[in-house]
């Protein structure tokens, strides 16, 4: 992966975020809507950058068959909760500089083969390979995630409108109101 892209890591996305929740703060909607769409906002600043390399790996990408070196589990993964992280090497013995957990279980031994799909350029780390995962699967996630920001975005400023009218603009002239002739 390109260490220089701010893209890449999601920084930018954070930055945007934050930038929505000062700018709602600072039009006056309550606190937990500014929080949600932080919390919203944050969500899809980390899930862009990984849907978009699993863009790049589908659009461009090349299959490759890898041999588990080893297998390391995380403390969760004894009760089926965690994930499992494979150590892997191409056929020709050069190890990959990544551990990849698509693919690698509780039953996946040294020595067992895994597919991994990864970037020629060298943009994008290589991945293992799920079976009926797609572009689709990722783009349909962050979609939804874009979706809830912006509905609650939309909400909390309409709700900021409404709350900031003041009350002598809401009396009509025609209910209870004297006039003066």
């Amino acid at each position: 992966m390109d260490g220089g892209s701010s893209l890449a890591g999601g920084e930018a996305g954070l930055v945007c975020a934050a930038a929505l929740a000062l700018y709602l703060s600072v039009v006056g909607v309550g606190r937990a809507l500014v929080g949600i769409v932080a919390l919203l906002g944050v969500c899809l600043a980390l899930q862009a950058p990984q849907a978009a390399a699993g863009v790049v790996l589908m659009e461009s990408g090349r299959v490759q068959t890898v041999v588990v070196t080893s297998i390391e589990s995380s403390p969760a993964a004894v009760g089926g909760r965690g994930r499992y992280l494979c150590a892997v090497a191409r056929r020709d013995g050069s190890p990959l500089t990544v551990r990849i957990w698509r693919g690698c279980g509780q039953a996946t031994r040294p020595g067992d083969a895994l597919t991994v799909v990864y970037d020629p350029q060298g943009h994008v780390a290589p991945r293992g390979m799920e079976a009926g995962a797609g572009m689709a699967g990722a783009l349909r996630d962050l979609a939804l995630w874009a979706v809830s920001l912006v509905a609650a975005s939309v909400i909390a400023v309409v709700r900021s409108y409404r709350l900031s009218v003041p009350p002598v603009a809401l009396a009509s002239p025609g209910r209870g109101a004297t006039t003066h002739r």
